[in-house]
């Protein structure tokens, strides 16, 4: 009698891909890495404000070019000024990673993001830094203003 082969844990990823797909192509994104690399596509700075939800293709019309699609951003209500304008850099963006001129427009929804990156606090500085910091500030007079000085010498030489 053989012994069954040795079993192997598949990973979650592997097992879900499909029903993830499935998702992905109901809210017309044919693969999901345009929201899973978002921040990668379009930078950190406008992913920080604005996420994809969904691609709306136009319906193709017989003996006629394809029309490009709209992405739909969910943007953060006070940012969506702000990310109208960045519309251009954005289109592009998406645009390079597809490889072709996918999407044409921009369509702007405000709400609260889904998911929030995690913030980086700053951390003080160590007493002794500020301490050395501010013996080279002898020459300001104004002991909060040589108190902030220094401290903020110290951060910027401790990044």
């Amino acid at each position: 009698m053989s012994k069954p082969g040795p079993f192997f844990a598949k990973p979650l990823s592997a097992l879900l891909a499909t029903v993830f797909s499935d998702a992905f192509a109901k809210q017309g994104f044919a693969s999901r890495e345009l929201v899973t690399r978002w921040a990668e596509i379009v930078g950190e700075d406008i992913a920080a404000y604005a996420e994809p939800i969904k691609i709306q293709w136009t319906r193709p019309v017989e003996g006629q070019a394809q029309e490009p699609a709209t992405l739909i951003l969910r943007v953060e209500g006070p940012r969506a000024l702000e990310i109208q304008h960045a519309s251009t850099v954005i289109l592009e963006r998406v645009n390079r990673f597809f490889g072709w001129s996918a999407i044409g427009k921009l369509a702007l929804r405000q709400a609260p993001l889904s998911r929030r990156g995690k913030r980086s606090l700053i951390k003080r500085p160590d007493d002794a830094a500020v301490a050395r910091e501010a013996a080279t500030l002898s020459a300001v007079k104004d002991d909060h203003l040589r108190s902030a000085l220094a401290r903020l010498g110290a951060t910027i030489k401790r990044n």
